[in-house]
């Protein structure tokens, strides 16, 4: 049975790797979901043929019951709260890793104690790989856990950005050199014997969570959320050397790395490196531009029209690009983009996408959004391929996207984003954007795109505006 055990984890890893593999491109990420899913049905009836790991009537309540609050949560949140939903997810699977090594800690306690060798024959063996495992996963898992909580919170706007950063970097220092230091003595003595110092260690942990988190500015929250979910996976491998269980080993090492290559990617997407993004403080807070400085930058600069007047360029325009961003995502615009899209192709024009890795507020946020309203895979530019061809578009049309098209990131130096590669959208014969107001996004800056010659603003919401230009076509 162990034999079969192990071949079918081996097996399931093998569907996450080609899973993962899947999902690098929209075109098979449905199919790498598939995969990822079958790998995790033939761990999970592995891990319930192994009697090993409890008794069936606690994993068929804990089945029950996970499965009962997924799909209440997955029918309920909306498609522009899938960023605090993974966040919780993060939180979710950190906080579970905490509370198995807990409890593994406290059996080997029980075991132990007690003496009896026939239950202890029944635990993993006492030595420095059990201690490591243990301590790792309990630490990491209470770092994912309330971090991911406090990430939560600053995406839905509950928490806000500190004012001064320097308390925060002070407490994580602090609480690093104590965790540095209560690990060495807990792993060089009697783990067993030092259950009051795992307390303490599990309290700085979650204090250390809050304090890396809540000074990291809403820009950066992609990265802080690609970050966690490394975290996430790290905190289960190390849960499953504590267990002994392979196939968990394999899972958290997968996410882990994974979760590690796209923070990576994120971070180079927005020009930015893991320590500036970590302690660097938020980029709106670097600028310091006030409110009164920003509408004195567009004051008698932005040239406002109609959906009417949109209409009429469209109806001579040979190549359309849209520009999706966060407020595309707010308005739930996606399907209004696809029927004026559709129109436009129906009249003759070619229509692209194009999507910047961090556009939205989690990575594939936009790819999710589309996808949801059909528009065609290979319609879909990521940002290296579109950038070129925006000198050859007709009109680009920017739906809610803001610091992503801010040509400062290539022409201002003193700009707190300049270095950060842009979608090109300046270049295109005429810019259409698509905004409620002239808000700053997230790095609390002006954008000069708003104000350039070849410009134009709608103000509206976008579905709204996308339908009135799309009445208006159909009039035409």
């Amino acid at each position: 049975m162990q034999v079969f055990i192990y071949l079918a984890y081996l097996i399931a890893a093998v569907f996450f790797i080609y899973g993962i593999k899947g999902m690098t491109t929209p075109k098979t990420a449905v199919r790498g979901n598939q995969l990822s899913a079958v790998g995790m049905l033939i761990a999970v009836v592995a891990a319930l043929l192994d009697h090993n790991v409890v008794h069936y009537y606690y994993i068929i309540m804990g089945v029950l019951i996970g499965a009962s609050i997924g799909i209440f949560l997955a029918k309920k949140v909306q498609m522009t709260s899938m960023p605090e939903m993974v966040a919780a997810l993060n939180g979710f699977g950190g906080g579970a890793s905490l509370m198995v090594a807990v409890a593994n800690y406290l059996e080997m306690q029980t075991a132990y104690g007690s003496g009896n060798a026939e239950l202890i024959a029944t635990m993993p063996a006492l030595d420095m790989k059990w201690s490591i495992a243990v301590i790792i996963s309990i630490l990491i898992g209470a770092v994912t856990l309330m971090g991911s909580f406090v990430a939560v919170g600053k995406l839905m706007g509950k928490l806000g950005d500190p004012s001064s950063i320097g308390m925060f970097k002070m407490i994580v220092k602090v609480s690093l050199a104590l965790l540095v230091a209560g690990s060495i003595y807990f792993v060089s003595t009697n783990p067993l014997e030092q259950s009051d110092l795992l307390i303490v260690m599990i309290v700085i942990c979650l204090l250390l969570g809050v304090a890396l988190v809540i000074p990291i500015g809403g820009a950066d929250m992609p990265v802080v959320i690609a970050l966690l979910n490394s975290y996430s996976g790290l905190a289960g491998s190390a849960t499953g050397f504590v267990l002994g269980n392979n196939g968990l080993i394999i899972t958290g090492s997968l996410v882990g790395a994974s979760g590690l290559i796209l923070t990576t990617i994120m971070c180079k997407a927005m020009n930015r490196s893991l320590t500036n993004v970590l302690f660097g403080g938020s980029m709106a807070a670097q600028a310091g531009i006030s409110k009164d400085e920003n509408d004195a930058f567009y004051e008698g600069k932005v040239k406002v029209t109609s959906a009417d007047e949109v209409a009429m360029l469209l109806d001579s325009a040979k190549k359309v690009v849209f520009v999706p961003g966060y407020g595309l995502a707010v308005a739930q615009a996606q399907h209004a983009t696809r029927e004026l899209a559709n129109i436009l192709q129906g009249r003759g024009s070619e229509v692209k996408y194009a999507i910047h890795p961090v556009a939205g507020r989690m990575p594939g946020h936009m790819n999710v959004l589309l996808a949801e309203a059909e528009v065609p895979y290979e319609q879909l530019i990521e940002m290296d391929t579109i950038n070129p061809e925006f000198a050859q578009t007709d009109v680009a049309i920017v739906l809610g996207a803001n610091d992503v098209t801010n040509p400062a990131a290539s022409s201002d130096p003193n700009s707190p984003i300049f270095g950060m590669p842009i979608l090109e959208v300046q270049n295109a014969k005429t810019v259409i954007v698509v905004k409620r107001g002239l808000s700053p996004g997230f790095a609390g800056i002006p954008n000069a795109l708003f104000i350039n010659d070849n410009s134009l603003m709608v103000h509206g919401d976008a579905k709204l505006v996308l339908q009135e230009i799309t009445s208006a076509m159909k009039d035409l």
